[in-house]
């Protein structure tokens, strides 16, 4: 019965000896075996494979897929101008040369991030220092994403990495001078609604002149052509009437006493003081005069 336990214990540490010596390589990661810290292999292809077992040969895995460096606050920079500016950017990274990365950093993938962020920081200060702030922003800013890639991309060969992308996400101005462009942003809008305002108010006068000059000529116009209307409906009337009571300059004499009459007694208050033996009331005395 002992021996047999014995068997079963003795065949256990042999297929736990046997376990050690096995492992499996996912095609997202990279091995590198090595022993007593120095490394002897590193293995790129998916698959099974063998090493001594521990503590001769120890196995570590590296990830082999492209990963994000993201850092969680904004880092101060100077531009040319001397302006502070908040530049947040990430970096898009992944393993080339295991067993240089493991050296470097002992497979911690942490201290590599933190390799990589001071490389990144290193690099965009070197580049903003170099333009102001509107070029940052918009005018030259994938440039100044080339420029750090490149420099980032020689820095990181040296630690077995490669960087596949560098962006900046987000540049903004420290709050106080954020609130200094603010309120010039404010003041350039402000001139410019004055700019305008003073505009339309000039072109409001000159359009308000320049209707009332046509005003003016208009109703000149139109006074002068009703004069002229007036005077031609005058000058025929004065020829129809010469012409009808020409024909009978008594009546005519007759008619126009009596025009004289209605035009000089309108209302009992009316009072002439003249004789009255003048001519003026000669069809009063006799109304056949006109006949004689």
């Amino acid at each position: 019965m002992n021996r047999a336990i014995s068997y079963l214990i003795a065949l256990g540490i042999i297929l736990a000896v046997l376990s050690s010596t096995l492992f499996v390589v996912d095609q997202r990661r990279f091995a590198i075996v090595f022993a007593l810290g120095e490394v002897k292999q590193v293995i790129s292809e998916p698959g099974l494979h063998f090493k001594l077992p521990p503590p001769f040969q120890n196995v570590v895995f590296l990830d082999k897929r492209i990963l994000t460096l993201d850092t969680p606050d904004a880092d101060r920079f100077i531009t040319a101008e001397k302006k502070n500016i908040l530049v947040d950017a990430f970096v898009k990274w992944r393993i080339v040369d295991p067993r240089l990365y493991f050296v470097s950093f002992g497979g911690d993938e942490r201290s590599a991030q933190n390799r990589m962020a001071q490389i990144v920081k290193a690099s965009l200060n070197e580049e903003i220092t170099k333009r102001t702030v509107r070029e940052v922003i918009s005018g030259e800013r994938s440039k100044v994403m080339d420029g750090i890639q490149r420099k980032v991309t020689e820095e990181a060969k040296q630690i077995g990495v490669e960087i596949v992308d560098v962006r900046l996400k987000r540049v903004d101005y420290v709050d106080q001078i954020n609130n200094s462009v603010f309120e010039r942003m404010k003041s350039e809008r402000a001139r410019v609604a004055n700019e305008l305002r003073s505009t339309g108010a000039a072109e409001s006068e000159k359009i308000r002149a320049d209707a009332d000059r046509q005003r003016t000529v208009i109703l000149a116009e139109a006074y002068r052509d009703a004069e002229r209307i007036r005077g031609e409906g005058d000058a025929k009337a004065t020829q129809i009437y010469a012409q009808a009571f020409g024909q009978n300059p008594d009546f005519y004499k007759f008619y126009r006493s009596l025009e004289a009459y209605r035009a000089s007694f309108k209302t009992r208050n009316d009072m002439l003081v003249i004789d009255p033996n003048s001519e003026f009331f000669k069809y009063f005395k006799n109304p056949a005069a006109g006949g004689r």
